[in-house]
């Protein structure tokens, strides 16, 4: 069963991996290794012996069994203990083209033509190694294990730390949730002292005359209309609970995620720009605060 899948289909993970298999059969061995850091699509590169890129495709059409997203390095190395699997082969077009060259500078500078076989042996491409009889089946076999346990292991510690994540996360919402709660509960109590001091303040200046209470209603009105934030903590608390419920379905989520919070930001800005009062201001300003590491920590989920 592929990671991501059945129960594993609730876990959260983090962008930060690292996995690492050996595999040997066949006279051949293949060590695999991956790590990962935080991105925002699925970069994958890969480092490996030449002889094996015929398998790049292959190799990235598997990875997307268990990575979504995140910058992820992998390095391949390759050991054939096969007796007999080389050959070497002569060039000898490529002998004649170095001597042809050697005869025409010895001719053009006047210098004595001492080539010898050992020498023009030795120049790049007059012997090469071919393998022979590739068994390119029985090496992605091999190759596909190895590659397969490494991002087993890669996606478990990718894992274990997605639940880290998340019991960080759930306590951060806590805290914003805290914070939500004490503006909500703050806010008819600013509108409240408003009356009390506006009322205060027009007896004082008509001294013994009647105050007129439709006058002082309706600026009480305008004043509760302009510091008003229930809207902004509605939506704050659904984009809590979003979040929240989210965290616990599991799967890749790290997009939403983060546009959840760019939303909960705007709204605390919101609420903050509409403060009339220290200790909402206050308070909205550790509600940004909590966001900001919300979203920091967000950037490191899947």
């Amino acid at each position: 069963m592929l990671p991501g899948s059945g129960m594993r289909g609730r876990m959260i993970k983090s962008m930060t991996g690292f996995g690492r298999c050996e595999v040997s059969e066949n006279n051949r061995k293949f060590t695999v290794e991956m790590k990962s850091v935080n991105h925002r699509y699925l970069d994958v590169n890969i480092k490996m012996p030449k002889k094996l890129n015929f398998f790049e495709a292959a190799i990235r059409t598997l990875l997307k069994d268990y990575i979504q997203r995140g910058k992820v390095d992998i390095f391949i190395t390759y050991e054939d203990y096969t007796e007999n699997n080389v050959s070497i082969k002569y060039n000898r077009d490529i002998a004649q083209e170095y001597l042809t060259y050697l005869q025409q500078m010895a001719e053009e500078f006047s210098l004595d033509n001492d080539i010898r076989v050992s020498a023009l042996s030795r120049y790049p491409e007059v012997f090469s190694m071919e393998e022979q009889n590739i068994d390119e089946e029985g090496i992605w076999k091999t190759l596909e294990k190895a590659l397969r346990g490494a991002a087993e292991g890669f996606v478990e510690t990718r894992i274990r730390e997605g639940e880290n994540l998340r019991n960080d996360l759930v306590e951060k919402l806590n805290g914003m949730q805290s914070r939500v709660a004490f503006i909500e509960e703050k806010s008819p109590q600013i509108i409240a002292e408003y009356r009390r001091k506006l009322e205060e303040k027009v007896k004082e200046l008509l001294e013994d005359a009647k105050v007129d209470e439709n006058r002082l209603l309706m600026e009480v009105i305008i004043f509760a209309d302009k510091t008003c934030v229930d809207e902004e903590i509605v939506r704050l608390r659904s984009h809590i609970e979003t979040t929240r419920s989210t965290l616990l379905a599991g799967g890749t989520m790290g997009r939403k995620l983060d546009f959840i919070a760019q939303e909960m930001n705007r709204e605390a800005n919101t609420i903050l720009s509409k403060a009339n009062d220290l200790e909402i201001s206050n308070c909205a300003i550790e509600l940004k605060t909590e966001i900001e590491k919300v979203r920091e920590q967000i950037q490191n989920v899947e």
